[in-house]
């Protein structure tokens, strides 16, 4: 599985910490696209989708949650994001998944191109055909 645990800058301060993040720096890809997930009621799930080309650095603003990362031939990858300054790079072709949130967990997704309806794959069978014939 090539899951990338990030560390970001954390800058200290009395008054407040602050984490500053670029795309080709901190982002391993140019940003295209940022969106949040809030407001999760108790119990749900997020995502449960794949990508044929997008990346994405999931990071925790407040409260935590589970990402759980399938590569579709066997592998899993389970991480509890609660603290600002990590983040997690999902390359393309892993099936992501967010379950356990926190109240008031707020999921920041930084991701590599813009919404294309075409690149999900929301279908696990076909998500792991697709990874049987592509050879990574």
């Amino acid at each position: 599985m090539t899951l990338q645990l990030l560390t970001f800058p954390k800058i200290p301060d009395p008054r407040g910490n602050l984490t500053p993040v670029e795309g080709g720096r901190q982002i391993p890809f140019p940003i295209r696209r940022v969106y949040w997930i809030y407001d999760v009621p108790g119990g749900a799930v997020r995502g449960g989708t794949a990508y044929r080309t997008l990346h994405e650095v999931f990071v925790s603003l407040s409260g935590s949650f589970d990402l759980t990362v399938d590569d579709g031939r066997g592998s899993t990858y389970r991480h509890t994001l609660n603290r600002g300054y990590y983040g997690v790079h999902v390359p393309s072709m892993m099936w992501r998944r967010l379950s356990n949130f926190s109240t008031n967990a707020v999921c920041l997704i930084f991701a590599s191109g813009h919404y294309d309806e075409a690149d999900y794959i929301r279908d696990y069978d076909e998500f792991r055909e697709l990874r049987a014939g592509d050879g990574r």
